[in-house]
């Protein structure tokens, strides 16, 4: 098998491949005609942030087995379009979170203490010793911002040097956070008002693009902020402006929107924010690691066995993927539904098997309930990674199973609950493959799982529905189909709209202002 290389990985994962009896071919630097001319003959690709894989790569080669990212972030490989081409992709999520985190607890110390500014001045000859008043960590609260493995280990390192923890991750439990002796809070806004320093490590994603802004930046006043996560989380000009105007007394900034960085990004020109050019991975160690994870992977895909690390494959026979296929969609949607209409902090998921489906080798079925879960924050879900996301958030996931399906031939549940409360959407097949949502907290409906859709819980009294009707009609929102279900006469009823349209967040506001109605949520499925 050939493996082209079109980014500098550690010696030791070519050697591996090599070993294992492959061509390895590297060609660095390689774009355009030239990389879809080195690819044309290519079983495996490995490559790392500075190769754009888009569909023409795919196109060019028909060969190609897997893509394997040397890192994290697969920004640079178009996956939607792997799997049109029956390519899996798969990266290295573990090999530098060490490394990660070691450079996001220097750069901590580096802004505390001002480390660099006095290391310039003092190569220009300047003895500048009464100018720099640093800051100690030892007895200070660390607010971290996204609790995942780099959290957790910045965490671990930070607090047995003295600092206390509070944590914001709405995919976290409690007890995961106690585990690393850290506080769970609510909020953003409460872990900012909190903490003295943050340091930030979520994925960057639709929800968490900008998510640090100036009104947040405004809770941390007198701290510091600290980034190595993604750029794109923190607003750059906010923050270059909350530490030139003395709102914060410093930042350290590793990654950028842009990269390589633009030199009239105003970060460069605050003298109290600390920049590096994306170098958390950047050890020996953590390059190792990560090539010879890659390896491994490919080597696995050429041997059929499942990879570990795919962000797009699914891993079960083919026999029981035929009959399970069906439900992996109805699963994903169930807990996507589910998990949008639950108001707590997921603590446990539950998939419950009733029926034929019950007969099954289930777990792609659970891992696909798991990916409609958590994909809404964490990004870059799938089947395959899903169960380790929930494992690494202290999240319980469960299965069940029964022959008995008192209606349907079989049903699967999804259940989502913070230990107090919880809420439960259940999916069928009907004849002819059509996918149905047909309990939500227990009303019976008979809804479409696609588009754009409206979930509203009312009082069960005239003319709520025609309301409704009548504010999505002012609004050119059209509705596609309407299925209610209500528990007793006179109680509280449960209504999906399909929709034609998406819903401003202005026609939600009109509808929940109208005392008849309890909720409603607006929910969109199937990437529309």
């Amino acid at each position: 098998m050939k493996i082209l290389v079109t980014d500098p990985i550690a010696e030791a994962g070519l050697d591996y491949l090599r070993e294992a009896g492959h061509t390895v071919e590297t060609a660095y630097d390689v774009e355009g005609d030239a990389l879809l001319e080195a690819v044309a003959d290519a079983n495996a690709l490995v490559v790392r942030s500075g190769t754009d894989v888009t569909e023409a790569v795919f196109e060019a080669a028909p060969d190609l087995e897997i893509v394997g990212r040397a890192g994290i972030g697969v920004d640079n490989i178009d996956i939607d379009a792997a799997t049109d081409h029956g390519v899996i992709v798969a990266n290295a999520p573990q090999g530098n979170v060490r490394a990660a985190a070691e450079h996001s607890v220097a750069m901590a110390f580096a802004t505390a203490r001002s480390i660099p500014q006095a290391h310039q001045r003092l190569r220009a000859g300047e003895w500048a010793k009464g100018e720099f008043l640093g800051t100690e960590l030892t007895g200070k609260t660390l607010g971290i911002v996204g609790f995942g493995r780099v959290g957790q280990e910045v965490g671990k390192r930070l607090s047995n040097l003295g600092m206390d923890l509070v944590t914001y991750d709405p995919y976290i439990s409690e007890e995961r956070a106690d585990q690393f002796g850290a506080e769970l809070v609510e909020s953003l806004e409460a872990c900012l008002s909190r903490a003295d320093f943050i340091t930030v490590h979520t994925p960057l994603t639709d929800e968490t693009e900008n998510m640090i802004g100036e009104a947040e930046l405004a809770e941390l006043e007198g701290g510091y902020v600290v980034n190595c996560a993604r750029g794109g989380i923190v607003d750059e000009p906010a923050l270059a402006e909350a530490v030139e105007d003395g709102v914060l007394e410093g930042a350290a900034v590793d990654v950028f929107a842009e990269e390589p960085v633009d030199l009239d990004n105003p970060l460069l020109d605050v003298e109290d924010v600390i920049v590096t050019p994306h170098l958390g991975a950047s050890t020996e160690a953590a390059q190792e690691n990560v090539a010879t994870s890659i390896t491994d992977q490919i080597l696995a895909a050429f041997a059929g066995e499942p990879v570990v690390n795919a962000l797009n494959a699914p891993s079960v026979d083919e026999s029981v993927f035929r009959r399970i296929r069906p439900y992996l969609d109805l699963a994903e949607t169930a807990g996507t539904v589910a998990v949008q209409l639950f108001d707590g902090r997921v603590s446990e998921v539950e998939v419950v098997y009733a029926g034929e489906i019950a007969d099954e080798e289930v777990d792609l079925v659970t891992a696909s309930a798991l990916q409609g879960v958590f994909e809404p924050l964490v990004g870059s879900v799938n089947p395959v990674n899903a169960p380790t996301i929930a494992e690494n958030r202290g999240v319980d996931v469960t299965e069940s199973k029964t022959r008995q399906s008192e209606d349907f031939r079989s049903l699967v549940t999804v259940r989502v609950t913070d230990g107090d409360d919880a809420i439960a959407v259940s999916g069928t097949e009907f004849a002819g493959g059509e996918a149905r949502i047909v309990r939500i907290d227990g009303y019976r409906v008979d809804a479409v799982p696609s588009g754009h859709m409206l979930v509203a819980r009312n009082e069960d009294v005239p003319g709520v529905i025609g309301f409704i009707g009548t504010v999505l009609g002012e609004s050119d929102v059209n509705i596609a189909g309407m299925f209610n279900g209500r528990g007793t006469i006179g109680g509280e009823a449960l209504t999906v709209y399909n929709l034609d349209d998406p819903v401003p967040e202005s026609v939600l506001e009109r509808l929940q202002a109208d005392e008849r109605i309890i909720k409603t949520t607006y929910i969109s499925l199937n990437g529309t």
